[in-house]
């Protein structure tokens, strides 16, 4: 029943992966690794951005921003998994679970909302080139991108606000390895009715728009594409958004089930693999996709980060 005050719970216990001891150090290893190199991507994405003058501009600017969200995501969820494997102590405070869960809302919400202006972005780079410097001024990005940040941690405290007003009498363990809607949910004596209608309505709102958003932006940008002329230039055009259109189909596809139904999540050992791709694989695809596919970035990455080595000056005879 853990720590209980006046018959409230003080602390909740996450349950993890309750596995064997060697696969438990492999879990170790698996996440410990995924969280270092998503650290280090990450931090190279805006070291290189912020160091290379040709990529100050709002494409990079957005990049950015989602470079430094998922620094932030991952340091939400995966530190506390972590000191789990080793301790074997998956105990939290009822402070510390809702304010995990407020940054974990906010930041899921925040970078919906990104992803829906990176495209933006695209459909005005690609549908309007001439005009797009005007269309996208500096100012006009970074008031979008504080908006994006804005939108997100409101939502949170909205569904917050009903999340913990909910009462736990006990049982107070959580079959996840962090604190998640639907387990608490599922633990609360009070009625979650309420709760669960706001938070629908909330991942409606900051899922679904977004993706509408999206969508909107790719067929307009996928009607003027396939208006130019030469496969050359075709391909050119929409080569510049391949790698935000690959991040957008890999996010959406692991977090709309789970966002937009949690009553449905009764499945906690499906719902905790599902979660493990979006809370680790995803920002740990996300930064390698953007180098791999950006000509850009890669060129800026070698010259900024790795030095000129691989651009050797032509040595006269």
């Amino acid at each position: 029943m853990g720590n209980l005050s006046g018959g409230h719970v003080e602390e909740f216990v996450l349950v993890g992966f309750p596995t064997s001891p060697p696969l438990q150090l492999l879990l170790f290893v698996f996440f410990l690794a995924i969280y270092l190199l998503t650290l280090l991507e990450n931090v190279l994405i805006i070291s290189t951005i912020r160091l290379t003058p040709s990529l100050h501009r709002p494409m990079y600017f957005f990049l950015g921003h989602l470079s430094f969200l998922e620094l932030w995501y991952i340091n939400v969820t995966i530190p506390r998994l972590l000191g789990a494997f080793l301790t074997q102590d998956g105990r939290v405070s009822y402070v510390g679970c809702m304010t995990q869960l407020y940054f974990f809302i906010a930041l899921a919400c925040t970078e919906c909302v990104l992803l829906a202006v990176m495209a933006y972005d695209r459909y005005l780079a690609i549908c309007d080139p001439l005009r797009y410097p005007s269309l996208m001024p500096s100012s006009l990005a970074t008031r979008l991108a504080a908006a994006s940040w804005g939108s997100g941690f409101f939502s949170s405290m909205m569904k917050l606000l009903f999340i913990s007003r909910l009462y736990y009498c006990g049982p107070n363990v959580i079959n996840h390895f962090f604190c998640d809607i639907s387990p608490l949910l599922n633990l609360t004596c009070s009625d979650k009715e309420q709760a669960e209608l706001v938070d629908f309505l909330l991942a409606l709102v900051m899922i679904l728009l977004p993706l509408v958003a999206v969508i909107s932006s790719y067929a307009a940008i996928i009607a003027a594409v396939l208006r130019i002329p030469t496969a050359q230039g075709r391909h050119r055009a929409f080569s510049t958004c391949t790698s935000h259109l690959a991040v957008v189909i890999i996010y959406y596809s692991s977090t709309l089930f789970t966002y937009a139904r949690p009553r449905a999540m009764y499945t906690f050992n499906y719902n905790k693999v599902i979660s493990v791709l979006y809370t680790v694989i995803v920002p740990f695809l996300n930064p390698a996709i953007y180098c791999l596919r950006n000509k850009e970035v890669k060129e800026a990455f070698q010259k900024s980060v790795l030095g000129r080595c691989h651009h050797p000056r032509d040595v006269p005879d």
